[in-house]
């Protein structure tokens, strides 16, 4: 493998994105309420497109707290290396499953009817020191799947491939974009 500026490059030429994948990599998604399967299924649909198992759950930092701090403390133990957790309203699940695991926590606040997510925003980025939590933008779903995707990549190398052709593909269509934009306007 080349090292250097050009290893991105090197992983691009060598993986499509479309291909199957033979990686363990797993994931937890886990959310707060079955009202939040709707919105985590942005997530699901990413992590099949790159090939990642996972691993769906409804547990409350709230109602089911014994429950959460179970799931949290042996993820590791089942496999997980990364664990997406969906909340709205006062959204501690992300902060309690990252208090009590090892692995990378990434937090995805869910609008609320109350304070369209700012509530569940703020209750999820502003953790105290030594307890982080990658968190995304409120409904980010998306975006959480594919840190989660980039996260995986730095071990292993055919995720990090996909990664690489999925951004080239993303530049590609931009171009396309803006050249048929110039089109238009000339």
């Amino acid at each position: 493998m080349q090292k250097g500026k050009n290893s991105f490059l090197h992983f691009a030429n060598k993986t499509n994105i479309e291909e199957e994948s033979n990686v363990m990599a797993k994931v937890a998604v886990v959310m707060g309420s079955d009202s939040d399967f709707p919105l985590m299924k942005k997530a699901l649909d990413v992590f099949k497109q790159f090939g990642i198992d996972y691993d769906v759950r409804v547990i409350s930092a709230h109602r089911t707290p014994d429950v959460a701090h179970d799931f949290a403390k042996n993820a590791a133990y089942r496999g997980y290396e990364v664990i997406i957790a969906a909340a709205g309203k006062a959204a501690h699940l992300a902060g309690v499953m990252a208090s009590m695991t090892p692995l990378p926590v990434i937090g995805v606040p869910v609008k609320s009817s109350t304070l369209d997510g700012l509530d569940s925003l703020l209750s999820t980025v502003q953790m105290p020191q030594g307890i982080p939590v990658a968190t995304v933008a409120i409904d980010g779903a998306y975006n959480a799947a594919l840190l989660a995707v980039e996260i995986l990549g730095v071990k292993y190398p055919e995720i990090m491939g996909k990664v690489v052709e999925y951004k080239k593909n993303l530049a590609e269509e931009v171009i396309e974009k803006d050249k048929k934009l110039q089109g238009e306007i000339l």
